[in-house]
């Protein structure tokens, strides 16, 4: 069985190595994208399980994306994690309204990361 397939959407290389180290640890294969257009490129060209998805970003920011990404039949219903910096509610509804599935703020905590992705991967908490 091939391993879920996680999508890193942020612009900071030190938050998209962090994720992606935890991801890893969880045996996950992971890809990486720098804004949303480029994310958005690299979902429609290939399967995602799950989609980390920063707010701000140069190009097309993370709400953008996944206003997008929700438009479109064959990647909309791919669940999403919108990890930002911006905590207001107005931040945290917007997101949701936009298409994310969970909202947490940065920096995460890894153990509460870890249980997040697992349960949007349909996986037991480790």
């Amino acid at each position: 069985m091939a391993k879920p397939r996680v999508l890193i959407i942020d612009d900071a290389a030190t938050v998209r190595a962090f994720h992606r180290h935890l991801l890893e640890g969880m045996d996950l294969e992971v890809d990486e994208a720098v804004n949303g257009v480029e994310g958005l490129e690299k979902a429609l060209r290939q399967p995602f399980d799950l989609w980390l998805v920063d707010v701000n970003m140069p190009t097309m920011d993370g709400i953008r994306f996944l206003f997008m990404a929700r438009q479109n039949d064959r990647i909309r219903d791919v669940p999403a994690i919108m990890i930002t910096t911006e905590s207001e509610l107005r931040d945290k509804t917007q997101a949701l309204e936009n298409g994310a599935n969970l909202f947490l703020v940065k920096p995460v905590d890894p153990d509460v990361f870890r249980s997040r992705v697992a349960v949007m991967l349909g996986r037991r908490a480790a």
